[in-house]
């Protein structure tokens, strides 16, 4: 038991030193680390400071050093340079003053000594097998020692988690996602408040009415902040999204995250359940038509998915409303989260556009792969129709796929507004649409925000789906 622990531990020691190593020859990560662990990393380099004096390069530079300015190797040196500066002036016809040029002469040649010195040191150091001493070989080595490591954990912890992250090539491909998920999220609300304060809209006038008068709209600006510069306005609306306080709107006075916390969920639902309907109809029948290209299922499938491309949201749900809600009474006209009945009509609109694109999108990658070389010779090896289709064909068919899906939820999330508004949906797309015409700047910020933040995730998904799907992407996460 006491061996297993102790190999344990030791596997742990070289995983962290190693990963120690390689995060301070990446200089994304470098600052980030020794900032993250900076009581450790102090006391790592104290320690390294006072190691690195009994080090054997250290004393074999100090060595090489003395014997160089013994010989008389630095007086000639700074006699050479001397030289060459007064000539470098005469030729360019310039005045030189003499303490100028013996200044600059004694730094080159001091420069240039302390490369030549530890030129000579490096050469002794490894004719007789010798490193010189890192910070990275100060950490390893105290490492060794448990009660450091122990000590250590508590004060460097989230020094210890970049590490872990980086040693794992998979978590550290999320938290790169994640990292510029939150820069996205950032850019986001900059570009959206700076539209909205160019914006020639004034909330007050519009909140208050034409009968306001000017102190009635002044007072409103200075309750609700309008009367500051942009830097101020825009620094409260980053850092409330910041801390997840979207404060109160300014018409109703109603709380922002309150009300998005009970409209999101119907859109992202709605969206959702459109997303997995769409695909679950549009695989099949990209893949039948491709395994099928120029059949009657070809051109029918394909006919049907460009007249899907083609309705525009409203005018298909206004359709939908007229025939199966009025005339035949079968669907209820407008939402009602209680009733499932009521989102049917909803998701065939949401998903339409979706599934015609997918659809197309699967035909067109799955009939690009059937013709690659690979999929020939599994033919040539005697495997089944079927498993070289499934195993070989769509699996490598659905990279374009997967990338098209996340945008076009994008857009689902963004352009569910007009579905929104003809189903009477309260969802957040009305909600930003109601809102901009005030325009009501904490809610929209608030409403965007959210809406970013869905779609940054769903990407990072797709990000993950590209290394699980491909194993190429996977082989270069592990180099990366």
């Amino acid at each position: 038991m006491k061996g297993a622990e102790a190999a344990a531990q030791n596997r742990l020691v070289s995983t962290i030193s190693n990963t120690y190593r390689k995060i301070l020859l990446n200089p994304s990560y470098k600052y980030l680390l020794l900032l993250l662990g900076a009581p450790v990393n102090l006391v790592v380099f104290l320690i390294y400071w006072i190691w690195r004096r009994k080090d054997p390069s250290t004393q074999a530079e100090e060595r090489i050093h003395s014997q160089l300015v013994e010989s008389g190797a630095l007086i000639k040196l700074r006699a050479d340079i001397y030289e060459q500066e007064k000539r470098k002036a005469a030729f360019f016809k310039r005045t030189a003053d003499e303490r100028q040029l013996q200044r600059q002469a004694e730094r080159i040649a001091d420069v240039q000594l302390r490369e030549l010195v530890k030129e000579q040191a490096a050469k002794e150091l490894k004719l007789s097998g010798q490193q010189r001493l890192s910070m990275a070989d100060t950490f390893e080595r105290l490492l060794q020692h448990p009660l450091f490591l122990a000590a250590s954990f508590i004060p460097g912890l989230l020094m210890y988690i970049l590490i872990f992250l980086y040693s794992n090539p998979y978590m550290k491909y999320i938290f790169e996602r994640l990292v510029m998920t939150v820069f996205v999220i950032f850019g986001v609300a900059f570009l959206v408040f700076t539209i909205l304060y160019l914006s020639p809209f004034n909330p007050a006038a519009n909140i208050l009415g034409q009968t306001a008068t000017a102190d009635q709209i002044a007072a409103f600006n200075r309750i609700h902040g309008l009367d500051q510069s942009y830097w101020v306005q825009l620094w409260n609306n980053i850092k409330g999204i910041a801390f997840f306080d979207l404060g109160r709107s300014f018409s109703g006075n109603e709380d922002i995250t309150a009300s998005i916390a009970r409209k999101f969920p119907i859109t992202l639902t709605l969206a959702l359940i459109s997303l997995i309907v769409a695909v679950a109809i549009a695989l099949p029948i990209g893949i039948i038509s491709a395994t099928r290209p120029n059949s009657f299922f070809d051109y029918t499938f394909m006919f049907v998915a460009l007249i899907g491309l083609s309705i525009p949201n409203f005018w298909q749900g206004l359709i939908l409303i007229l025939n199966f809600s009025i005339k035949l009474n079968w669907l209820p006209a407008t939402f009602n989260p209680a009733n499932w009945l009521s989102m049917i009509m909803p998701v065939i609109v949401l998903g339409t556009s979706l599934t015609a694109s997918v659809a197309r999108m699967t035909r067109s990658s799955t009939l690009e792969v059937i013709n690659e070389d690979y999929m020939l010779t599994a033919k040539a090896k005697g495997l089944g129709k079927q498993t070289i289709l499934m195993k070989h064909a769509v699996r490598n068919a659905l990279i374009p796929i997967i990338t098209v899906i996340g945008l076009l939820f994008g857009g689902m999330l963004g352009g569910a507004a007009v579905t929104e508004k003809v189903f009477n949906i309260s969802g957040i797309g009305s909600y930003i649409v109601d809102k901009q015409f005030i325009p009501d700047i904490p809610a929209i910020m608030g409403g965007v925000v959210y809406t970013a933040i869905t779609i940054s995730l769903i990407n990072v998904i797709i990000d993950i789906l590209y290394a699980f799907f491909d194993p190429r992407i996977r082989s270069k996460m592990k180099q990366y």
